[in-house]
């Protein structure tokens, strides 16, 4: 039995955390089987941008299996927390766009996993929150890291300290997720904007990616250099030749990735 539920169409593959029962929570096997969905959907040709999402009403992902994490040591939770990194390094650094279609609770791990995600659209039912401080620990797979760079440090030690979740609309407010749809309707929206993403130039897309997530660490002069180069790697690519030929021709355009 996985715990993900996989399904590819018209060049997006959508990644259902599927464990209703417990909310979506984040066990070690929920995480095993997400890290295998997104390295399989990350090697998939066929797939241009992937759909992360939690199956049911009430959550995206509720937070981690609080019964798994209470029988943690020092070494293990480390190891724990090590996992859970490698797994939001994986979906940041995926190559192709990642949206978070966050349909209810994303808490603790939930939040870290949207957090990784390269856009996230929220129910207006949603709420967002790092409450570990609660339980007595800190947020371990990127929270204190990931959530300071998206909100600004007052927001995140605000969130972070406190433990208290906010809704949708707040969370929109402080840059936290990029949009606020009608409930119901995240994985629809989520999949409209995957399916524009995945009809563009999957290079152009995957370079586009790499140079605003590595220009934000350069000084300004530095990322300029470094989006030029990428630029002059897409002059070289077969996939600009032919979305220029298109737009010139007056056709859609049918790109390869190559």
């Amino acid at each position: 039995m996985s715990f993900v539920r996989k399904e590819v169409s018209d060049g997006v593959a959508i990644l259902t955390i599927d464990r209703p029962d417990k909310l979506n929570a984040l066990s070690s096997e929920v995480l095993a089987d997400l890290d295998r969905a997104v390295s399989e959907a990350g090697k998939n040709p066929q797939v241009r941008a992937v759909v992360l999402t939690g199956a049911g009403p009430k959550a995206f992902v509720a937070g981690a299996d609080i019964a798994e994490l209470s029988k943690l040591t020092p070494v293990t939770g480390r190891e724990h927390a090590r996992m859970g990194q490698a797994i939001t390094t994986r979906i940041e650094t995926l190559g192709k766009p990642v949206i978070a279609a966050i349909n209810g609770f994303a808490l603790g791990g939930g939040c870290e996993l949207a957090m990784a995600c390269t856009m996230r659209i929220a129910s207006i039912n949603a709420k967002l929150g790092q409450p570990e401080v609660k339980l007595g620990i800190l947020p371990g797979f990127g929270g204190t890291q990931r959530l300071a760079r998206l909100v600004g440090k007052g927001k995140a030690m605000e969130m972070c300290l406190t433990g208290d979740p906010i809704p949708a609309e707040e969370a929109l407010r402080i840059g936290l997720v990029d949009r606020v749809v009608a409930e119901g309707k995240a994985l629809e929206a989520s999949v409209e904007v995957a399916r524009k993403i995945a009809a563009n130039g999957p290079l152009a897309v995957a370079f586009t990616m790499e140079a605003i997530h590595h220009g934000l660490d350069m000084a300004l002069e530095d990322g300029l250099e470094f989006e030029a180069a990428l630029f002059g790697v897409c002059a070289s690519t077969q996939d600009m030749r032919e979305g220029m030929a298109a737009f010139l021709e007056k056709r859609p355009a049918k790109f390869q990735g190559r």
